[in-house]
């Protein structure tokens, strides 16, 4: 059942592909925002994936970050999301990213239930026209 308060955890190991280098998001070896926000939307859906009915899924709609400190390619990153509100079929989330020295990065990140099928089937015709 889709209630606040659910969480939702994610991990990984910063590689040489989650680089702003590798984004071109700027020069350095070090985790690249548009990376920390991939994680974010992750954490966020995968956390209420299972509660919602099949065939339905959610789809982000706005994402506010702060990108508060650089991670060096090897180290940890730690990714903690918390479904604040529900409004219909908006859903906000508060997000964390820690790595093993501390906080990296907070999100407000909203996302709107879809039934997918529809959805896809929505954006393909963009295709046609």
């Amino acid at each position: 059942m889709l209630q606040t308060g659910i969480k939702g955890y994610q991990e990984i190991t910063v590689t040489p592909e989650d680089t702003a280098k590798v984004h071109k998001s700027g020069t350095l070896d070090v985790l690249a925002t548009p990376r920390m926000a991939a994680l974010m939307e992750e954490t966020a859906w995968k956390s209420v994936a299972e509660e919602l009915d099949e065939g339905m899924g959610t789809v982000g709609i706005r994402l506010e970050l702060d990108h508060l400190a650089p991670t060096p390619v090897g180290m940890k990153v730690f990714c903690e999301s918390v479904l604040e509100k529900i409004d219909g079929r908006k859903l906000t989330f508060s997000i964390m990213a820690k790595d093993e020295k501390g906080e990296i990065g907070k999100a407000l990140h909203e996302r709107f239930i879809v039934e997918e099928e529809k959805f896809q089937n929505k954006a393909n015709q963009k295709n046609t026209k």
